[in-house]
């Protein structure tokens, strides 16, 4: 049947997408999981290749938000604001973007990580990339509420998640602490280059807890208005 300019005003949901991007997202994350176990190995022909699956993942993600940003409906039929869709839309990328960073610079570098800070930091990532999880059950809830007209039982228990992604994300700050101080008492041990690469690392793996909270936050923005 052919489309009129009224059916067209509607456009397609936005919000199906949305989630679909998050998901992408979120594999993306979780894919460090192995990749730092295989680090930790230094098996680093699997390491590679579980890069190059962080890489496609991000890849495929980049694709979904063109798409809907291209498709993304002008007219006045959007259950929501169009600029916070987008603005949901570009934090979700960050995320995906950061966990591509990482992946890209301890492989480029083959970073070994010190006995003393291997595990830490893996219950370090764990929790971030928790975070990251919830960032996407709660993403992930968005038709559900748009069936339910953004109200009801429904929105209380998105908002009963979004809470919770800000109090992972203060763990994984107290954890990034406590990783930089282990570090601190090994510089002198380590090459500095060494040393500047290992905060960069740890760093950048807290920002994937701090940009899951920012999804909450843009989340929990969208559903007050």
């Amino acid at each position: 049947m052919p489309t009129t300019p009224f059916l067209n005003m509607f456009g397609r949901s936005p919000i199906r997408p949305l989630e679909a991007h998050m998901s992408k997202v979120h594999a993306c994350v979780k894919e460090l999981g192995p990749f730092f176990e295989a680090v930790l190995l230094q098996k680093w022909s699997e390491v590679e290749l579980i890069q190059q699956d962080i890489m496609r993942l991000e890849n495929e993600a980049d694709d979904l938000k063109r798409d809907l940003r291209l498709h993304l409906p002008k007219g006045l039929f959007l259950p929501v604001s169009r600029s916070d869709l987008l603005e949901l839309l570009a934090v979700q990328d960050r995320l995906a973007n950061r966990a591509k960073d990482i992946a890209g610079v301890v492989l480029g570098r083959k970073m070994v990580l010190p006995d003393a800070v291997a595990p830490s930091f893996i219950d370090f990532l764990r929790r971030c990339i928790e975070a990251s999880k919830q960032a996407n059950t709660a993403i992930n809830e968005l038709d559900e509420l748009l069936e339910t007209g953004f109200s009801g039982s429904e929105i209380k228990v998105v908002e009963s998640m979004i809470t919770e992604i800000p109090r992972i994300e203060r763990d994984t700050d107290d954890r990034q602490i406590k990783l930089r101080h282990i570090v601190f008492d090994l510089e002198n041990s380590l090459p500095p280059v060494n040393v500047m690469f290992l905060y960069k690392i740890i760093e950048w793996t807290g920002g994937l807890a701090d940009r899951a909270r920012e999804i909450g936050d843009r989340l929990q923005i969208l559903l007050a208005k």
